[in-house]
């Protein structure tokens, strides 16, 4: 079914600096109406990003969980409060893999073509998909913390830490949507998206998520501890103030680092993927 979108067709191309940001902005506003327009009628959609991580959480706690033991207490203690927030962490770092398939599911049905033929910002495909999908990933937030609490686990941080730790998680959502957008243009259909598991596996397992870098082999324990990933798993342990993770000492120097580096990662691959995502979306039309 196609959406249409009036608003956008109505838009001219504005000659100002300030115009041009109002013209961005109310187009971005229009692709995230449009988004959500198509997940109130397709809802299984949503469903089944929601019950993925779920599932995640309860097989890792519960079937792993009590063979595990990361914090020096025995097997299985603690193991809760310690795979939580690398949880949280995945899930925010495979959602990528849904905006990636969204964004050529988008293409082929000729959404990306429409675009294209409208006077529209060139950046709005892109800036809408990633408010978009940032919103829904504060709902996926919501939810696993929700089934987090029911479990047992709490942050024992402070107020403010735990926002900013819930806010470290979407801005690592922020920057790996930017690379799904690209990829997403890039993929030629939605098959090939499906295969990008093959990407995301290795991201989300080879990382603190659920096994602290200390306890793999030296050059395995190096690739998880500079994964993006496992700065941002490593900086919201320390904020929720995880009991045991003083159990074993960093041995890579960006352990010790986490909480820059989960702000500074994001920035790097936001860089470097979002100009990039805005230039193949212009060269489709080549």
């Amino acid at each position: 079914m196609t959406t249409t979108t009036p608003a956008l067709a109505e838009t001219t191309a504005p000659e100002t600096t300030g115009s041009r940001l109002i013209w961005a902005a109310r187009d971005c506003w229009t692709i995230v109406l449009q988004e959500f327009t198509h997940l109130i009628r397709q809802p299984s959609t949503f469903a089944w990003q929601i019950g993925f991580p779920v599932v995640m959480v309860l097989m890792f706690v519960y079937v792993f969980g009590s063979a595990m033991d990361v914090t020096g207490q025995g097997a299985g203690e603690g193991y809760v409060d310690f795979a939580m927030p690398g949880m949280f962490a995945m899930t925010m770092a495979l959602g990528f893999m849904d905006t990636a398939y969204a964004v050529t599911h988008n293409k082929e049905k000729g959404f990306m073509d429409r675009f294209r033929s409208m006077p529209m910002s060139p950046s709005a495909p892109v800036t809408g998909r990633a408010l978009s999908d940032v919103i829904r990933a504060a709902l996926d937030l919501v939810i696993i913390a929700g089934v987090a609490l029911l479990i047992g686990w709490r942050s024992g941080g402070s107020l403010g830490a735990t926002l900013l730790a819930f806010a470290l998680l979407l801005w690592l959502r922020l920057a790996l949507i930017l690379v799904g957008i690209y990829l997403g243009l890039c993929i030629t259909n939605t098959e090939t998206a499906g295969m990008l598991f093959a990407v995301a596996f290795p991201l989300g397992f080879i990382s603190s998520v659920f096994t602290p870098p200390e306890m793999m082999p030296g050059w395995l324990g190096a690739i998880a501890a500079w994964n993006p990933v496992s700065s941002t798993a490593t900086a919201i342990r320390e904020l929720f103030q995880t009991p045991g993770i003083d159990y074993l000492e960093p041995a890579y120097w960006i352990d010790g680092h986490a909480l820059p580096a989960a702000i500074i990662w994001p920035v790097v691959i936001m860089l470097i993927f979002g100009p990039l995502a805005v230039r193949q979306f212009k060269a489709l039309s080549r």
